[in-house]
């Protein structure tokens, strides 16, 4: 975090990155004597109307965060900021998006929690969008016009009005992680998987430390205390009203409708009179010699995952991950559930291939039809970015385990496909994985 006294003094020429977050109401002019250096400008925090329509001047301004500001048009400049890749003005009170807000060059949009209604056709004309963060508006149908946005691989449209999925959304070639829950399209479904089963009371837990946090919630390890025994658990508590990924009333539907599985991390119940409200979930506690399989997307990685540079997987290891993700995959399916962000960043693992997959924050619930065998084919995708993560961190062999590795490598060219339709379902993904045998 930097200050108003820093910017002014002269001490952060030449800096590539500034974080100002006190109580703004204006944009300082003195930020445009970095327009030689700066590249990532964070603005959130403040209360900010607008922005400077000489911002385009920062020449080199890659990435833009305004978020928890004040905001109700987007900035329609920012559209002329050249090198502009990534906007970030989640909760504001933004309720208009003129058509020229977009700069060609977005990878990266988050308009999450905001009152938009409506988005320009203009966004169709972003070729190199891959990230778009809408969840929490009032959206009641997208662009057609993003359908031309083919770079596209992850989307959350949670928590809006929308009536009805674009059958055009369904045949994106490299969508891959949706989120969907909380909009009329998915009320029936949601209504039907009714109240949480497993109430657990807040005055049965103990919290202890915080083990992790993510996009929708912080989980701390606590202890239950139930007919006079005590038990470990993890406890997951809820940031808020709205996610990044959406309502965390879908999360806990989602989630806990999904039942037991060896591969899934175990949801025991939902959390109970917190005293101030606050929603969550107890989980089991996940043994600590599983560690997480990969960091989240960086600014830089935008849809990919982040790994150690030095991580590597044994070929039984990389079998016993994929074979475990694929079979979650396939038991959520059919409890007609879909993940919605099958990342490397939600599984756990131990060095002997057990995986464990977590986090519901993106799950959405499927309708019969058409439509759920398409979409479970998105999700195909993503396990497909996976195993080819996977496989390009593990070391190569002779014979048979040659063999394997051009099996599971064709298997991964085929889930990631861009004709969705020819995509295998986990059914028959699973089957396949099983058929690979490292030789002994």
């Amino acid at each position: 975090m930097h200050t108003l006294e820093q910017l002014h003094n002269g001490s952060l020429a030449g800096a590539t990155r500034l974080q100002l977050s006190c109580g703004l109401t204006e944009f300082p002019r003195e930020i445009f004597e970095l327009a030689d250096t700066l590249e990532i400008l964070d603005l959130s925090g403040n209360a900010l109307t607008c922005l400077p329509d000489d911002l385009p001047r920062l020449r080199r301004l890659r990435i833009l965060f305004c978020s928890n500001n004040r905001f109700s048009v987007l900035p329609a400049m920012l559209g002329a900021c050249a090198q502009l890749t990534m906007i970030g003005f989640k909760s504001n009170r933004i309720s208009e998006v003129p058509a020229t807000a977009f700069p060609a060059a977005l990878r990266w949009l988050i308009l999450t929690d905001n009152r938009i209604g409506t988005l320009p056709a203009t966004i169709g004309a972003c070729a190199q969008l891959q990230k778009l963060m809408l969840a929490g508006n009032e959206l009641t149908e997208l662009p057609p016009q993003l359908a031309a946005c083919t770079a596209l691989e992850l989307l959350r449209i949670a928590a809006n009005r929308l009536s009805a999925l674009p059958p055009w959304l369904l045949t994106m070639p490299r969508l891959a992680w949706l989120a969907y829950a909380g909009n009329p399209v998915s009320a029936v479904e949601e209504a039907a998987a009714g109240p949480a089963a497993g109430a657990i009371g807040w005055h049965q837990l103990t919290l202890a430390h915080i083990l992790g946090a993510g996009a929708s919630g912080v989980i701390h390890q606590a202890q239950w205390r139930q007919a006079g025994q005590a038990r470990a658990v993890a406890v997951k508590l809820f940031k808020g009203a709205i996610t990044s990924d959406g309502l965390p009333a879908c999360e806990l539907r989602a989630c806990i409708s999904a039942g037991a599985h060896p591969n899934l991390i175990a949801v025991l119940g939902e959390l109970r009179d917190h005293p101030h409200g606050v929603q969550g979930c107890v989980m089991a506690l996940i043994d600590p010699a599983f560690a997480s399989l990969a960091g989240p997307p960086s600014l830089e990685s935008c849809t990919r995952d982040v790994y150690a540079s030095s991580q590597r997987f044994a070929l039984a290891a990389l079998l016993g991950i994929a074979a475990g993700i694929a079979a979650a995959a396939q038991h959520l399916h059919r409890r007609a559930i879909m993940h919605g962000d099958l990342y490397a960043h939600n599984i756990r693992h131990s060095d002997q291939g057990q995986a464990l997959l977590g986090d519901f924050g993106a799950a959405s619930l499927l309708a019969p039809g058409p439509q759920a065998t398409a979409l479970q084919r998105l999700e195909v995708r993503a396990f497909g970015v996976l195993l080819g993560e996977l496989l390009a961190r593990c070391d190569g062999g002779d014979g048979g385990t040659a063999a394997v590795l051009n099996s599971l490598a064709q298997l991964q060219h085929d889930c990631v496909q861009a004709n969705v339709a020819a995509r295998p379902l986990f059914a028959d993904i699973a089957r396949r994985i099983t058929a690979c045998h490292v030789p002994q």
